[in-house]
């Protein structure tokens, strides 16, 4: 992205870290007081598009630079692709980049080209599993009104013991946040704790729920667990095409399969390691 077909040459500034950026960074250790950014317009028009939460959750997506928005949270997306779509956080036009900036563009233009036709995998369902326990976090210094609309999210069972102890709450979704899953509310799927299942996302957890269907005594429990979780989907080939098979939380908690062929090539789906763009 910043050396084909144009090199890009930014000059990087330091501005000081917003402090939203702090209450929002999750690790590891903490952030500078500054933080090294470039720029890729003259005005201060918006420069994240969107939330890095959850973006990364289908093989489609990737971060290509991350923004620098004092109302965003850390780390997220300035310039982002999804299947075919190129999504640019940038509302100056090209008249009003800088250089760097406008060989950016053209870079990111030469870079979506390759994926010609290919629609996104994962439209938007759900939430990340991490979210609630964002909303358990909140609970300690929520008001009575916010706190009436935050326990939507949570099972009224699990509401009604920890709703005084939001420490709790917050320890119950942190220890079984591998078996967390959104279903109008977020769950702990006790079923599949109950299987000796560590993960309700792993590929191993899905070929054992098709183990476990042909067994008298699991066949009821694994067919409802796999009804949950692989919508409608009733075989995967996990010897040849285990590869791509991947589970989504923002695509409502279920494993999917990408199409043969779709990736034209392997993509990290990590931000490429420039500092912010703003």
């Amino acid at each position: 992205m910043y050396h084909t077909p144009l090199a890009v040459r930014p000059e990087f500034e330091l501005r000081p870290t917003p402090d939203n950026y702090r209450e929002t960074y999750e690790g590891p250790g903490k952030l500078p007081d500054q933080i090294r950014v470039w720029r890729v317009q003259n005005s201060e028009k918006g420069s994240a598009l969107a939330w890095a939460r959850g973006f990364l959750d289908s093989p489609d997506a990737e971060i290509l630079a991350v923004g620098f928005n004092r109302l965003k949270h850390y780390g997220d997306i300035g310039i982002s692709r999804q299947g075919n779509f190129l999504q640019w956080g940038y509302g100056d036009p090209p008249s009003l980049m800088t250089e760097a900036g406008r060989r950016l563009f053209v870079n990111c233009i030469h870079y979506i080209h390759r994926f010609g036709g290919k629609a996104p995998l994962v439209r938007e369902h759900s939430n990340r599993r991490q979210n609630v326990l964002s909303w358990a976090e909140y609970l300690a210094v929520a008001s009575a009104d916010q706190k009436e609309r935050v326990q939507r999210s949570f099972p009224k069972d699990v509401w009604q013991k920890y709703q005084a102890d939001p420490a709790g709450l917050l320890a119950y979704y942190q220890a079984n946040l591998e078996l967390v899953y959104w279903d109008g509310v977020y769950y702990v799927d006790e079923e599949l704790k109950s299987l000796g299942i560590e993960s309700n996302r792993k590929v191993e957890t899905l070929e054992r729920l098709f183990e476990l269907r042909k067994d008298p005594a699991h066949q009821e429990i694994a067919q409802r667990l796999l009804d949950r979780y692989t919508d409608g989907h009733t075989t995967f080939d996990f010897q040849n095409g285990r590869d791509r098979i991947y589970f989504s939380d923002v695509g409502g908690h279920r494993f999917f399969v990408v199409p043969e062929g779709y990736l034209l090539a392997p993509s990290s789906g990590t931000p490429t390691g420039q500092p912010p763009s703003r």
